[in-house]
């Protein structure tokens, strides 16, 4: 049996469409919100059976790895987020580099030597390494309103992901993954599929409308915070508005606190884009806190503990 284990953001989709494109498996789809990322929790695989995980942390999954490798099974594992110590297996094959411009569209795209680079160019958008992107689009000979085009679905498709619950999404990782999964690239996904990308720009731009108005509830030389409200357009569009912030005020750390329906906060954190370091060291001083150097997150932030996280931002970064 053949499963597909993938991050339900647009890195996680894209490298995912790139792979099946290329070497086409009828596989169990495993994958859900953006931060759900313990995912081989949810793997039964064993010997003859096939498993490929995109996207989400070795570090957070070396149990359930472990556990496969040692039932048998064959796994790829790409990805750029902190591993830690990487298992040692003749069943593993493992494409890991946590660079601070590589994203997993990138890294299976250079697996698969540019065969899907449109593919690769949209996730490495929706992951906001646009440097990177566009160094890889220039192969690719797109005009300007093609990278354009390439850029707005990434992000689109990045911001989808959002939220605490897949309710909060307009599309299920799984059922997007179908639907970009029929194309060879993401121009003809656009065009056949025109009402479904509509869907994802009109929820995009009006979400965005409704973020443009927030003041932050702190800013400093460093850093700025904003805080969102327990709302279903506040969690979805957390992370693409980091996002925002980060490209629009590149010499500033970032965070977007959301409030959760029990009390606790959501947190998104940007590295300033000129420094893009350090994001993930921060989350991991607070419980349930991870991610990559140049942008990670806190999937429960204590309410009692905001304060101290806005000091600690503040001095991380200054």
């Amino acid at each position: 049996m053949d499963y597909d284990v993938f991050n339900g953001d647009a890195d996680g989709l894209c490298s995912l469409v790139q792979l099946r494109r290329a070497e086409p498996r009828d596989a169990t789809l495993v994958t859900g919100v953006k931060r759900d990322i313990a995912l081989l929790q949810q793997v039964q695989a064993g010997s003859g059976d096939r498993v490929a995980v995109l996207d989400i942390s070795l570090d957070k999954n070396r149990a359930d790895l472990q556990r496969l490798l040692n039932a048998g099974a064959e796994v790829f594992y790409c990805d750029h987020h902190f591993a830690g110590d990487i298992p040692e297996s003749a069943r593993l094959d493992a494409v890991i580099n946590p660079a601070a411009d590589v994203c997993t569209s990138l890294l299976v795209n250079g697996r698969l030597q540019g065969a899907y680079a449109a593919w690769a160019v949209t996730g490495a958008f929706g992951d906001n390494l646009r440097d990177s992107a566009q160094r890889l689009a220039k192969t690719l000979d797109l005009d300007e309103a093609q990278l354009q085009a390439l850029e707005n679905l990434g992000i689109y498709i990045n911001y989808n992901g959002y939220g605490p619950s897949l309710e909060d999404l307009h599309f299920a990782p799984a059922a997007l993954y179908r639907l970009l999964a029929r194309h060879d690239d993401p121009f003809q996904f656009m065009a056949a599929e025109r009402a479904h990308f509509e869907r994802l720009e009109t929820g995009y731009r009006e979400d965005m409308s409704a973020a443009a108005s927030l003041q932050p509830i702190y800013r400093g030389d460093s850093a700025a915070v904003f805080l969102l409200p327990d709302a279903a357009w506040a969690r979805r569009v957390s992370g693409v508005f980091g996002n925002d912030l980060a490209n629009q005020d590149p010499a500033r750390a970032h965070a977007v606190v959301t409030e959760r329906a029990d009390g606790d906060y959501l947190v998104s954190v940007r590295a300033p884009l000129d420094n893009k370091t350090g994001a993930d060291v921060l989350c991991r001083e607070f419980p349930t806190g991870g991610g990559r150097s140049a942008a990670a997150g806190i999937n429960a932030l204590p309410a009692s503990q905001l304060q101290a996280f806005v000091d600690r931002i503040a001095a991380f970064y200054a």
